[in-house]
């Protein structure tokens, strides 16, 4: 993709706790929507019901973004001809993280990542559980050999968040920065009051 061309981006989202990340990137890139072209958007059914525990609605329904069923293979970037760009998952369940590396494609999640890594495209995982077994290290392993990104949903501090909105958001940023879309956001050893 030429510098400056729009992304066509994949937002997939499995029933891992961290509704929030989700949210948050959805309202993102409906803000940076001059340098992005297309968004798809597929949710698993724990994903729509942890959505609902966590933020308490049902508001993934009032996005524009067109979305997919989990099980539609006929979704464009079901193919790699469609030329998505990028995908992320968020949350990324240890499940789907697993299945991506074993190179399961049973559902549209699954398949879109495969899709993803075999035409050398950029997958990120914002990967949501803790501690880590030694069956997800191999398993992020793998798929970090095959060419894609763990993003591990771990905040950062120094930009000193009062919300919880505000120390999600320090992961958000940071797979849009992942992404490769212009975001203004706090950087490292930036101050703008030139302390």
């Amino acid at each position: 993709m030429s510098p400056g061309a729009k992304k066509k981006i994949v937002v997939a989202i499995t029933g891992a706790s961290g509704a929030i990340y989700a949210r948050l990137l959805l309202d993102k890139l409906q803000q940076l929507s001059e340098q992005v072209s297309q968004v798809g958007v597929v949710m698993s059914d724990n994903a729509k019901q942890v959505w609902e525990v966590e933020l308490g609605n049902k508001d993934y329904t009032n996005y524009s973004f067109n979305f997919y069923a989990k099980n539609d293979f006929m979704a464009p970037f079901a193919s790699g001809s469609a030329k998505f760009d990028t995908m992320v998952i968020v949350p990324c369940s240890m499940g789907t993280l697993g299945r991506i590396a074993g190179g399961i494609s049973d559902d549209l999640i699954t398949r879109a990542a495969d899709v993803i890594l075999k035409e050398r495209r950029k997958l990120v995982l914002v990967a949501r559980d803790m501690p880590f077994n030694l069956i997800h290290i191999r398993n992020m392993e793998t798929i970090t050999e095959a060419g894609g990104i763990i993003c591990p949903a771990i905040p950062s501090f120094y930009s000193k968040p009062q919300t919880i909105e505000e120390l999600a958001m320090t992961v958000v940023n940071r797979v849009i920065d992942l992404v490769g879309l212009e975001n203004e956001s706090y950087r490292w050893s930036e101050n703008p009051d030139g302390d």
